[in-house]
């Protein structure tokens, strides 16, 4: 059984169906946060880890959400910001130069048997790769989830020219990418 945003909040927001109504948040929107987040980060175990840290923030949260906007567009900010929060700190931890880190995701989707498809898949997902991690992020919301760009802009808090900008330099840069293969 499905239930809508105002559901789980209201179960939320009772105290004695609070853990009820986060159960159907997950469950609701888990598989969803989970592909956002593994298209930034690429590795399972990353993504399951930034998936769960996503929900516990959002949990601690859950009493200043405003409704604002819908359940999704909130969760999908956390998730957003989480990882770019960790793609930066593992840079920076690892002292990886950005052709390092580069290197080892493109190495990671050649042998990854998740990430499945034809040669065109590969160099795509290669490409992604050399965006910087914003471009990334908005070329997937906008290609991938097929997201309006007021959608990807209460998730990214950023304004819609920006985004637009943001996506065609992204295109641009796959495109150059892609021709010279």
């Amino acid at each position: 059984m499905k239930v809508n945003d105002q559901e789980i909040l209201a179960r939320i927001r009772s105290p004695f169906t609070k853990e009820l109504g986060f159960r159907q948040l997950i469950e609701t929107y888990q598989k969803p946060v989970y592909q956002v987040i593994r298209r930034m980060v690429l590795i399972h175990e990353d993504a399951d880890d930034l998936t769960q840290n996503t929900f516990i923030k959002a949990y601690k949260a859950l009493d200043r959400f405003e409704g604002n906007s819908t359940l999704f567009t909130w969760l999908y900010r956390i998730a957003t910001n989480e990882s770019l929060t960790f793609l930066e700190k593992k840079k920076k931890r690892f002292f990886f130069s950005l052709d390092d880190h580069q290197e080892k995701l493109e190495a990671y989707v050649d042998q990854s048997p998740s990430l499945t498809g034809d040669e065109i898949q590969v160099k795509l997902q290669k490409s992604l790769l050399k965006l910087p991690d914003k471009q990334r992020l908005v070329f997937h919301l906008k290609y991938e989830e097929e997201l309006s760009y007021e959608e990807i802009s209460q998730i990214t808090g950023t304004s819609v020219g920006a985004l637009k900008a943001s996506y065609h330099h992204a295109v641009k840069k796959i495109e150059q990418d892609l021709s010279h293969e």
